[in-house]
């Protein structure tokens, strides 16, 4: 049995809290290792370390620090089998899903190598007499995140790469399902090049949360995870003075016009709706058929290619489409909503309730669903399920199907189907969703764009990665200046204007 520690100040820290979480192997149901979870006092001593290596970090020049992010991808690229067979042993997820967590993450602290012109300020000469004016941009000082289990490489990256490179020291909370990639991150980094306190990896639950959040040093928080989760350490953190982003749940809609492509619809359905088993905060969990002969062919080119799913461990090799869902608990969770599914009246048009894995009857797989004639009135509907299963909701016409997107609590992404621009643009231009696929089925923005939801799903004004990062993770100072040119009398008693 491996004991995992935490990462403070430069080394593998054993937990001294007495208390652990289990970390299973989901393709077995076998816990393979434990990991401590932090007291308030082990919070502390990291935060104590990271506010000592930070000011002397944030003085390197940003040139320098951007620097850091080269060594860190080039070592993330010679690394990339290393940490997707540990993210897959951990998580599940193929090998092939392991390497893209790792390398969305990679892109975007490629992205925060640009960070001497993103960190730039502006610059008036001669605002007034003798006057120059300009702004410069700071770093807060020690910042956190708090990270899901289901991107244990890629969300951590969105975080602390640009903290650090804005010159922040930088707390990582990571989901204690899958803690071993943050721990591994963390020894590359000051392999890179960063010094040693400016990104440590505190494991743990609940009371680490809370002792981030209630830490007078941290002045900023970043979280992914679900929506009540999202809005208690939005309103705590917030009521604490600290800068706060999290992004919560999701329910994305895809809307299949009947002119769509329906061989391409349906595959992007099934990538979408079942990768990663559906643990994606943007898989795509509602296919809206407009009118019922669009659904009739979507379905007929759906069902094979659900039911041809190959599930299994990651270890099966490359041609695995998905593999087990984190935990037993997920598992049951999944199974019951699917349940209810058929109690309220949905028709199961794949049924993957019978799922079962020959050597692996103890692991964490669920077979494929798909569903049709599913309603919003339907508890598979409304909720986020976070597995392998799929609705279909069937309208006559796009302004329904468009209504639907729009009225959900969640706002995460959606994407539509169509061969007419019209139609495209004007969903684009309309649903109140924060991230938008045309002919896309996952809309995750490139990393020099931003990544963020609407509604019940983002709490917060700023998205992550791309240019809000840089505003989130540092400050605006202005300064006004004055030299005169010779010497002055007098003193001045009203504010000076403009003539």
């Amino acid at each position: 049995m491996q004991e995992l520690t935490h990462y403070i100040n430069g080394a593998h820290v054993k937990g001294t809290s007495g208390r652990f979480a289990d970390v299973y192997n989901p393709a077995t149901g076998e816990v393979q290792a434990k990991v401590p979870l932090a007291s308030v006092s082990e919070m502390d001593q990291a935060v104590a370390a990271a506010s000592a290596a930070q000011p002397a970090w944030a003085a390197v020049n940003p040139q320098r620090r951007a620097r850091v992010m080269m060594k860190f991808v080039d070592l993330l690229n010679r690394d990339m089998d290393k940490l997707a067979e540990a993210l897959s042993r951990e998580h599940g997820k193929t090998l092939p899903d392991a390497k893209g967590d790792v390398i969305r993450g990679l892109e975007v602290v490629e992205y925060c190598i640009g960070a001497p012109q993103m960190l730039k300020g502006d610059f008036t000469d001669s605002a007034g007499p003798g006057i120059d004016m300009y702004s410069m941009r700071q770093a807060l000082g020690v910042t956190a995140g708090i990270t899901p289990f289901n991107f244990p490489a890629m969300i951590p990256m969105w975080m602390f790469a640009p903290a650090i490179v804005c010159g922040n020291a930088f707390i990582l909370k990571p989901s204690e399902r899958d803690p071993s990639v943050p721990l591994m991150l963390a020894e590359l980094m000051e392999e890179a090049g960063a010094p040693k306190g400016i990104l440590q990896v505190v494991n743990g639950d609940k009371e680490a949360v809370d002792a981030i959040i209630e830490n007078e040093v941290i002045q900023s928080i970043g979280f992914v995870g679900s929506t009540p989760i999202a809005a208690y350490i939005y309103a705590e953190g917030c009521k604490h003075g600290k800068r706060v982003q999290c992004f919560g749940g999701a329910k994305n809609h895809m809307i299949i016009m009947p002119d769509a492509d329906m061989n391409q619809a349906a595959d992007a359905l099934v990538g979408a709706g079942y990768g990663a088993a559906g643990e994606r905060c943007m898989a795509i969990s509602v296919a809206v058929a407009v009118g019922d002969d669009t659904a009739d062919r979507l379905l007929e080119k759906l069902v094979p290619k659900v039911e041809s799913l190959k599930v299994g461990p990651y270890t099966a090799g490359d041609d695995v489409d998905y593999g087990p869902v984190v935990t037993a608990a997920a598992k049951a969770n999944i199974e019951r909503l699917v349940q209810t599914g058929i109690d309220q009246g949905a028709t199961l048009a794949v049924d993957g309730r019978d799922f079962s894995l020959q050597g692996y009857e103890d692991g964490f797989f669920v077979g494929a669903h798909l569903f049709d004639n599913v309603t919003p009135d339907m508890d598979i509907y409304k909720h986020e399920i976070f597995g392998p299963v799929l609705s279909t909701v069937r309208v006559p016409t796009y302004e329904d199907g468009l209504k639907l997107a729009m009225d959900h609590e969640y706002g995460n992404g959606t994407a539509i189907f169509t061969r007419d621009g019209d139609t495209a643009r004007d969903f684009a231009n309309r649903v109140n969703v924060g991230m938008v696929g045309v002919n896309v089925p996952i809309p995750v923005p490139l990393a020099y764009h931003t990544f963020g939801g609407w509604k019940k799903s983002v709490f917060g004004d700023l998205n992550q990665h791309g240019p809000d990062a840089f505003k989130f993770y540092t400050r605006t100072k202005t300064v006004t200046s004055r030299w005169p040119s010779g010497l002055k009398e007098g003193g001045e008693f009203s504010i000076p204007v403009m003539e």
